[in-house]
């Protein structure tokens, strides 16, 4: 039985618009992972550590026919084949971060896996290209709809729909 499953996903080193086109196809190549649905590409401010490039940031969401654990280990997995050393810091410039920010309607804390994602609803970056896909999807835990989430985020950092560079 598959399970809808949420992912956030930025990056603000090298080529943005290919690291995310990369962790997207990449993470579609297992099979356990299908039916793909995204947001548009976001031009956002860095959050935390404001002194480092801005990040283009999206939100996908697949059908995952496995369970929590294994999806996070392929997400870490995609993460080290693009370039995302294991022992990054928190806030520090990053070419993928991939987060799982819903997994269907369960609640999960454990030390390697928080879900839904603990910081989601205080990330514009997060609630604007999630709303763009899923307005009315309530979050497990908040028991809130995207929409209400984005509308109460204390954060106020800019975010702003990507135009895609397109070849001459």
């Amino acid at each position: 039985m598959s399970n809808p499953v949420y992912f956030g996903l930025g990056s603000n080193l090298g080529d943005r618009e290919e690291n995310l086109a990369s962790a997207i196809t990449a993470l579609g190549t297992h099979p356990e992972i299908h039916d793909l649905v995204s947001a548009s590409f976001y031009q956002t401010q860095p959050v935390g550590n404001p002194d480092q490039p801005d990040f283009i940031n999206t939100v996908i969401r697949y059908e995952v026919d496995c369970d929590p654990v294994q999806l996070l280990d392929i997400t870490q997995r995609t993460e080290t084949m693009l370039g995302r050393p294991r022992d990054h810091q928190s806030d520090a410039p990053r070419t993928i971060d991939i987060d799982i920010l819903v997994f269907d309607d369960l609640i999960i804390s454990t030390a390697e896996l928080k879900i839904p994602h603990p910081r989601m609803a205080a990330r514009r970056f997060v609630l604007v290209p999630l709303a763009e896909i899923a307005p009315d999807l309530v979050v497990p835990g908040w028991n809130q709809t995207v929409t209400d989430l984005l509308r109460l985020c204390p954060d106020k950092s800019r975010v702003v729909k990507y135009h895609l560079m397109k070849n001459a």
